[in-house]
């Protein structure tokens, strides 16, 4: 009980709170109305009651993210702020030590409810930044048991290689460039769509990322509950953007001023996505001008206060639900919907989705929801990332789910050096 408060405590400041505001009395509690949130209750020692508002989604399934975990009251009260660098919980494993920059070390817990992990001990090497080779170079010394894919692989000799394990699997994720369509001429709905039909986005999944990712027609990711096949996506189509242009007033890009664009990423394979995107943009008479600001705090902000054109955005789901990819970015009272996109129709359906209690039901909501999201043109889709890694040969038991990195039980994994 004294955990799931203190995920909707606002001066915790928790990314995870808008998770627990279906639960009963939590904004009353939020907004200070309130010094208990009534929907939690604790009938004995070994029982919380949870009561809700209403259910989105699955309950469970939020109970199960990285931030529902359960801890110590006293610990946690005592330290205040400093309770982040100094973790108590009840995993398989336990903090040794943590070098800021360098490295997290962690040893087994041997009371864990389900018995000790099959590792006496995890390190976590710290690469900052996005060090892909570094981390390859040090995996073939024999230094680290994983590592990310180095950016220009050949995929396809990656299965045939016996030096490691190659693990790959879609991720409940979308990548994406968002509009703000509170800015002119972005909020005119035929540009938006316009610079949509002149984007090659299949060619930029198979050439610049060499069909790493999977291929996004529209935003659920595939394996989501409420994918759509069927979705009627936009194709690689410049006479269609040209034609749009021109019944926005823009014949030919005359009089449109330059296209900002902004990532918060400076990679190579990013620097080639640009390339093409402007070669394409300025086929159908669109200059585009590329912004680079890496400091993800600060460029997220500008992102959040409307500040930015156009971006590169991308969204992992926390629970693998589509109410948490439309609803959570599309519905326009939520605060994720950083594209100041407003929609009634699509709130309507959003809103209808939630409160069915139809599984079928609430598919086809969502899936006209999705439809009319993408014909308004808020974001253009690109790609739903996969989780790719290479693991040691004797690296056993690795699963790895739709959510990534944060949900491997490393519980399960031993190493077989003997092979």
């Amino acid at each position: 009980m004294y955990s799931f408060t203190r995920i909707l405590d606002p001066k915790t400041r928790s990314g995870g709170a808008e998770l627990f505001l279906n639960v009963k009395g939590a904004r009353d509690f939020r907004e200070g109305r309130a010094k208990t949130v009534s929907g939690l209750a604790a009938p004995d020692r070994y029982t919380v009651r949870v009561t809700l508002e209403d259910a989105p989604v699955p309950f469970v399934s939020v109970l199960a993210v990285g931030h529902a975990k359960i801890v110590p009251r006293d610990v946690a009260e005592a330290q205040g702020d400093a309770f982040g660098s100094n973790p108590v919980g009840t995993g398989p494993f336990r903090l040794l030590r943590w070098q800021r920059g360098k490295e997290i070390v962690l040893t087994a817990n041997p009371d864990y409810f389900d018995g000790p992990p099959k590792l006496a001990r995890l390190v976590y090497r710290i690469f900052p930044g996005d060090q892909r080779d570094a981390m390859h170079d040090e995996f073939l010394r024999g230094g680290i048991e994983d590592t990310p894919v180095p950016t220009r692989s050949d995929r396809r000799t990656l299965t045939t290689q016996a030096n490691h394990i190659y693990v790959k699997r879609p991720m409940i994720s979308a990548r994406f460039y968002g509009y703000n369509a509170r800015m002119m001429p972005l909020g005119d709905r035929r540009v938006r769509r316009a610079i949509v039909y002149a984007i090659n986005r299949e060619a930029i999944v198979q050439d610049v990322y060499l069909g790493q990712h999977a291929y996004a027609h529209g935003i659920l990711p595939p394996g989501t509950l409420g994918f759509n096949p069927q979705l009627a996506a936009y194709p690689f189509d410049p006479q269609k953007a040209k034609q749009l242009l021109a019944e926005a007033g823009y014949p030919g890009g005359r009089g449109l001023p330059p296209l900002a664009i902004w990532s918060s990423v400076q990679r190579e394979d990013i620097l080639r996505e640009h390339d093409q995107i402007k070669k394409w943009l300025a086929a159908v008479g669109i200059v585009a001008e590329i912004h680079y600001h890496t400091k993800w705090s600060s460029f997220s902000k500008m992102v959040e206060e409307g500040k930015l054109a156009m971006f590169l955005w991308a969204w992992y789901a926390d629970v693998p639900d589509p109410d948490n990819f439309l609803t959570k970015l599309f519905h326009s009272k939520s605060a994720r919907n950083v594209f100041g996109y407003a929609n009634p129709a699509v709130d309507n359906l959003l809103m209808s989705a939630r409160a069915s209690g139809d599984p079928q039901g609430r598919v086809e909501l969502y899936r006209r929801a999705e439809q009319l999201i993408l014909d308004d043109a808020p974001i253009v889709p690109v790609f739903h990332h996969t989780y790719e890694r290479l693991f040691q040969p004797y690296v056993r038991s690795v699963e790895v789910n739709g959510l990534g990195d944060p949900y491997i039980p490393f519980r399960k994994i031993w190493l077989d050096r003997t092979r």
